[in-house]
C-alpha cells in the first residue's frame, strides 16, 4: 500500500513532483497545499488544493507525509521557509530519488530532496536536506552538498568538494576537486570554479561572443 503524500505548491515543479512521485515511488499524492493567498482554484492535477493554514486539520501529519515542491526563488529561501514551516506542523518530509539515478552513497540523502533521473552520486557523498538535483549531474566521491541547495542540470562537482548551504549552481557549471563553495553562492551556467569561494558571492561565466562572420559564409562546415 502506497503512503499518502501532500505536495506544497501548484506550479511547474509541483506538477513535476506529482508526476515523479506518482510514477516512480512508494507514495500516492492525495492533495496539494499552498498559502491561502496564493490559491487560484480548488483543484490541481485533478486533486484538491487546501490552504496550508488549514492543512493539518484536513490531512493529519500522523498519517500523511509532505513534499515542498518549490524552486530556487530568492536563493532557495522560499523553499527553505516552507520546509521549516512544514516541519513545525509535524510533517515528515518525503524525498523523491529517481530509480533512473545512480546512487552509490549508501543512501546518505536528507529529507525533502528532489533527485531527478541520470544523476550519478558517487560513494561517500553526503546530500543534506531540501536539496534539488535536476537531471544529469555528477556528484563526485567524498563531496558534501549542504542543506537547501539547488543544482541545475549537467553540473560536475568533482571529488572532495563542499557546497555551502542555500547555494544555486547553474547548468553545465564545473567545480574542480577538493574545493569549498561558500554559503548562498550563485554559480552561473557554464562557470568553471577552480578554487574556494566566499559566502554570498555570484560567479558568472563569460558570455559567448558573437562572431563578425555571418552564418551564410559558413555553409561548407
Amino acid at each position: 500500500m502506497k503512503k499518502p503524500l501532500l505536495i506544497f505548491g501548484t506550479g511547474d515543479i509541483a506538477q513535476l513532483a506529482h508526476y515523479y512521485f506518482s510514477t516512480d515511488s512508494d507514495y500516492q499524492v492525495v492533495a496539494f497545499t499552498v498559502d491561502a493567498a496564493y490559491i487560484t482554484g480548488k483543484e490541481f492535477c485533478g486533486l484538491p488544493v487546501v490552504p496550508f493554514e488549514e492543512v493539518t486539520s484536513c490531512y493529519t501529519p500522523k498519517t500523511h507525509e509532505l513534499f515542498v515542491a518549490l524552486s530556487y526563488a530568492k536563493l532557495n529561501e522560499v523553499r527553505k521557509e516552507k520546509y521549516k514551516a512544514a516541519k513545525s506542523r509535524g510533517y515528515q518530509l518525503a524525498s523523491y530519488i529517481s530509480s533512473h539515478a545512480t546512487i552509490l552513497n549508501e543512501g546518505k540523502i536528507g529529507d525533502n530532496c528532489f533527485i531527478f533521473e541520470d544523476n550519478t552520486i558517487q560513494p561517500f557523498v553526503i546530500i543534506g536536506n531540501n536539496v534539488t538535483l535536476w537531471s544529469g549531474n555528477h556528484i563526485g566521491h567524498h563531496s558534501v552538498i549542504q542543506d537547501h541547495c539547488f543544482i541545475a542540470s549537467h553540473v560536475v562537482v568533482s571529488g572532495g568538494c563542499t557546497v555551502g548551504n542555500s547555494t544555486f549552481i547553474g547548468v553545465n557549471a564545473t567545480l574542480r576537486d577538493h574545493i569549498s563553495v561558500g554559503k548562498s553562492n550563485v554559480i552561473g551556467a557554464g562557470a568553471l570554479i577552480l578554487g574556494n569561494t566566499e559566502d554570498n558571492k555570484v560567479y558568472i561565466a563569460r558570455v559567448t561572443e558573437v562572431s563578425k562572420v555571418p552564418s551564410y559564409r559558413l555553409r561548407r562546415i
